[in-house]
C-alpha cells in the first residue's frame, strides 16, 4: 500500500549543510508495508512527495535523502535496520554530519493515541516504543523532537505486536491519511517554528477534539439523566392518579 507515488527528484550534494534530520520509523521488506507500525515511513514518504526529495540512497544504514523543507536542508532518514535497531542508523546519521540530538526529529506510531491523532514533544522516555528506546539508548539523551502518531487504539482481545504489524482497514485509511498528514505538517512548523511553537498548536487541536468529543459524551449522559427523570416523574404522576381514584 503506496498513497505517495514517486515525483521526479532533484538531489542535494552531499556537501550540503543540513539543520535538521527527519527520521520515520519503521521496518523494511515489503511484508512490512501499510502496517501500523510503519507510519513512520509513511510521513517519510510524504514529506518527500511533497517537498521533491528522492528518498532511496543506501546510506548510514538507512535510505537517506537529502532536500529543502521550507528552505531549511534536511536529511530524511528510513532505517533499514528493523524498528529495534533503529539508533543505529539514527547514530550514525548524526555522526556523520555532525550534529547534535537537537537537530533530530523522529517519527513514529503511537499505541495510546487514537488514529489519525498526532502528539508533538520535544522531550520524554520512550513510551514503551521499542524503536525510541534504541535511539535513546544509543544518543544517550531523550532531549530531541518527536512527533507521534496514533495508531490505537487496540482491539481487546489482539496481542500488541499482532495489533501493530497489522494493516489499515479500508475504513481507516481516511483517518491514517489525516495523521500522517497532520504529522508531516508539524514536521514542517518545527523546522520553521521551533518545537514549543508546534506542541503549543498540534497538541491543542488534539485537546480541542478530545474535548468536543468529552462534551458530546456528557450531553449524552445528561439527556440519559433527563430521560430517566421524566420516566420518574411520569411514573409518579400515574402513581398519585391511581391513589387519588381509590381514595374518591
Amino acid at each position: 500500500m503506496r498513497f505517495w507515488a514517486r515525483k521526479k527528484t532533484k538531489e542535494a550534494t552531499e556537501t550540503t549543510s543540513i539543520s535538521k534530520v527527519i527520521v520515520g520509523l519503521g521496518n523494511p521488506e515489503n511484508g512490512y508495508k501499510g502496517t501500523r507500525h510503519n507510519v513512520g515511513f509513511e510521513t517519510i514518504n510524504k514529506l518527500a512527495y511533497d517537498h521533491n526529495i528522492s528518498v532511496t540512497k543506501s546510506k548510514h544504514r538507512a535510505l537517506v535523502g537529502l532536500g529543502t523543507i521550507a528552505g531549511h536542508s534536511v536529511l530524511l532518514v528510513k532505517p533499514q535496520t528493523y524498528m529495534n535497531r533503529s539508533g543505529e542508523s539514527v547514530r550514525a546519521a548524526l555522526d556523520f554530519y555532525k550534529l547534535e540530538p537537537s537537530a533530530l526529529i523522529v517519527v513514529y506510531d503511537e499505541i495510546s493515541l487514537e488514529l489519525g491523532n498526532i502528539r508533538v514533544r520535544e522531550r520524554g522516555s520512550a513510551g514503551g516504543h521499542n524503536g525510541m528506546k534504541d535511539i535513546i539508548s544509543h544518543l544517550k539523551t531523550d532531549e530531541f523532537a518527536r512527533v507521534r502518531i496514533g495508531i490505537g487504539p487496540k482491539p481487546e482481545g489482539w496481542i500488541l505486536s499482532d495489533f501493530v504489524l497489522s494493516g489499515f482497514p479500508k475504513p481507516q485509511h481516511e483517518n491514517m491519511i489525516k495523521g500522517v498528514t497532520l504529522a508531516g505538517d508539524a514536521i514542517e512548523k518545527i523546522i520553521t517554528d521551533g518545537t514549543t511553537s508546534a506542541m503549543n498548536f498540534y497538541n491543542k487541536n488534539n485537546k480541542s477534539n478530545k474535548s468536543n468529543k468529552s462534551d458530546k459524551l456528557n450531553k449524552s449522559n445528561e439527556d440519559k439523566k433527563n430521560n430517566k427523570s421524566d420516566k420518574s416523574d411520569k411514573i409518579n404522576e400515574d402513581n398519585t392518579s391511581t391513589i387519588d381514584e381509590d381514595s374518591k
